[in-house]
């Protein structure tokens, strides 16, 4: 092991300790909040309630620490424990080298961390989910799922990994700008395509027909300014008890979709309120600078890979002896994680500051009131915690706390 094999060990032993403490701080501090809810929500939210969204927000954490400890075996052992040598072994017998090669050892990889991960999946589903209530699917639907998603991996992820081969391969030493372009232009293509052919894949969207909230978000729309293609309502209960709201597309292919779950449990006016909230990310170019922000990260990462790729202590720190350039993209996603861990509070910090300003839009254009109503009614439904540890809130949450988020809704 050279030192950048240490420094990587460092860097995944550093954030699963990391991890694992904040997901045990976070279960002490909501269990230690469980006898009692927050003053503020004394009044909206009864103590049955309270005490369920503490259980549920503890069995979650306590299965994301597992899942922790889980995630850096498989690191330790594709790299240090020579897996990945393994399975370009494997694929060295199967294709000839090259592009073909490649592709055979990424779906190896993929197959044997799905293979990994799904009983991780079946339990967060049919015991977490299901024991407080929250899950609608099937094993048959689940399945099904599974089965829809390798489909499109494959006729999608293979052709877009067989050209950044290719690129990576033939277009010389600043490979990473073309690579990066192509990737950008992919994603382009599938926000573009998701609304009408993929997302119908796995849920049925009808129009909305209900007139009275129809008519509010229709004006609300127009009091905005905001032009959508249609307001989609989803069979969301099919598969979970949770509420959502989304927009998806862009252009003059946006549309609003709510969850058939959201609707049951809101009343029109804080329909509205949340929807408000919502067109708010669009009109303060929330998504627009959160793409942003994508691009000229990945942009700034492919570059660096595009230096990796040509160090021979890039591999043998990791205890591969063959290199290429599907295994440097492999070895890529596996390294960047640790080292990348201790700036995730930015970027939590950064999405609750949209939220806020999010917050604030709806409160000018809709009612405070409604969306404060709105927000209780989704944490009790959703149970989730009013009362999460500071310190993992800070690290992992992309929404305020609950009372915070409620404050300043309350001074508008």
């Amino acid at each position: 092991m050279n030192t950048f094999g240490i420094a990587f060990l460092a860097a995944l032993a550093l954030a699963t300790a990391t991890r694992l403490w904040l997901g045990w701080r976070h279960v002490r501090h909501v269990a230690a909040h469980r006898e009692r809810v927050p003053a503020a929500f004394s009044d909206r939210v009864s103590l049955p309630a309270h005490q369920k969204a503490a259980d549920y927000t503890c069995a979650r954490t306590r299965f994301a620490m597992v899942s922790a400890a889980t995630d850096v075996a498989i690191a330790a052992a594709l790299t240090f424990g020579g897996g990945l040598q393994l399975l370009h072994d494997v694929s060295a017998a199967w294709a000839p080298a090259g592009i073909a090669r490649g592709l055979a050892l990424i779906v190896l990889l993929v197959a044997v961390v799905t293979v990994i991960e799904t009983p991780f999946n079946l339990y967060r589903v049919f015991v977490i989910e299901e024991r407080f209530g929250f899950n609608k699917m099937t094993p048959a639907l689940f399945f099904l799922d599974m089965a829809k998603s390798a489909a499109l991996a494959a006729l999608f992820g293979l052709p877009l990994a067989a050209v950044v081969l290719w690129l990576m391969e033939q277009a010389g030493a600043y490979w990473w700008i073309y690579v990066w372009a192509v990737w950008a232009l992919f994603n382009v293509v599938m926000l573009a395509i998701y609304p009408t052919w993929i997302a119908p894949l796995f849920n049925k969207f009808s129009p909305m027909e209900e007139p009275e909230l129809k008519e509010r978000v229709e004006r609300l729309l127009a009091r905005c300014g905001f032009k959508v293609k249609g307001l989609m309502v989803m069979d969301g209960s099919r598969r979970s008890a949770h509420g959502n709201a989304y927009f998806t597309g862009f252009g003059a292919a946006k549309r609003i979709v709510f969850f058939d779950t959201l609707l049951a449990h809101l009343d029109p006016p804080e329909v509205e309120a949340v929807l408000a909230h919502e067109l708010g990310h669009f009109k303060l170019r929330h998504v627009v600078k959160r793409m942003a922000w994508l691009f000229l990260a990945s942009l700034g990462f492919l570059a660096l890979l595009g230096y990796l790729i040509q160090e021979p202590w890039f591999y043998s720190g990791l205890n591969v002896t063959a290199p290429s350039p599907a295994m440097a993209l492999i070895l890529f996603a596996i390294v960047v994680p640790p080292f990348a861990f201790l700036l995730q509070p930015l970027a939590a910090m950064y999405s609750r500051k949209h939220e806020f300003e999010a917050d604030r839009y709806a409160a000018q254009n809709a009612s405070a009131r409604d969306l404060i109503s709105a927000l209780i009614k989704l944490y009790k439904d959703n149970a989730s915690t009013l009362t999460p540890d500071p310190l993992h809130s800070v690290f992992y949450d992309s929404h305020p706390p609950a009372i915070a988020r409620i404050a300043r809704l309350q001074k508008a």
